[in-house]
């Protein structure tokens, strides 16, 4: 059982490696420094005295697929839909002047659909917004939450302002996904080859 098994791994790493769109990780225009940790990525922003940082992790970043068999069949040269990443990612401001760090937890609609009668939806959306002591990593639960359900909509806008101002908008949110999802099959690939030598170690 496990020979076959280790034979299937590798037959797989190889197709994974076939579609590979990226050998190495795709850039974020904009300036962004780029910190990988396992499956967290960290990017690194500094601008006139702030610094920005948008923290996401790949794990649990693929929504199920669902079966669309039925509207997919325009396409019959792909076998599969590519699988994208679309993560969770925090938004963090710090300015150089105050002890406290501006948090946007920011995420993608599961459905594409913006409002109605929007001439452009973003393609994200801010979920919860809070403040938090520079410098700690432990949230603070005892500090106010601001939850955009209920939010003065032009509140909210000025809030999606804010963060484009800082280089985080619609085309960053495009490119996070890019580089989200190149990271994901990196990460699944590495995890098969890995899964590969346990099976065959004896």
């Amino acid at each position: 059982g496990d020979k076959a098994f280790a034979q299937f791994l590798t037959d797989e790493i190889k197709e994974e490696r076939k579609i590979q769109k990226h050998k190495s990780l795709p850039k974020i225009s904009g300036g962004w420094e780029l910190e990988v940790h396992g499956t967290e990525a960290k990017l690194v922003r500094k601008i006139a005295g702030e610094k920005i940082t948008v923290t996401f992790n790949i794990n649990n970043s693929i929504p199920p697929s669902v079966d669309e068999d039925t509207q997919e069949e325009q396409k019959p040269d792909e076998q599969e839909p590519d699988l994208t990443s679309t993560p969770n990612f925090v938004v963090e401001v710090i300015k150089d002047d105050t002890k406290q760090t501006l948090v946007l937890d920011c995420h993608y609609p599961e459905d594409e659909v913006g409002h109605e009668g929007e001439e452009e939806s973003d393609i994200f959306t801010i979920r919860e917004v809070s403040f938090q002591p520079t410098g700690e990593s432990d949230w603070k639960d005892t500090n106010y939450t601001l939850n955009t359900d209920s939010l003065d909509w032009a509140l909210y806008d000025h809030l999606m302002d804010f963060l484009a101002d800082r280089g985080v908008d619609n085309t960053f949110a495009d490119e996070l996904i890019e580089l989200s999802t190149a990271l994901e099959h990196q990460e699944y690939i590495k995890f098969l080859e890995d899964l590969k030598s346990f099976v065959k170690c004896q």
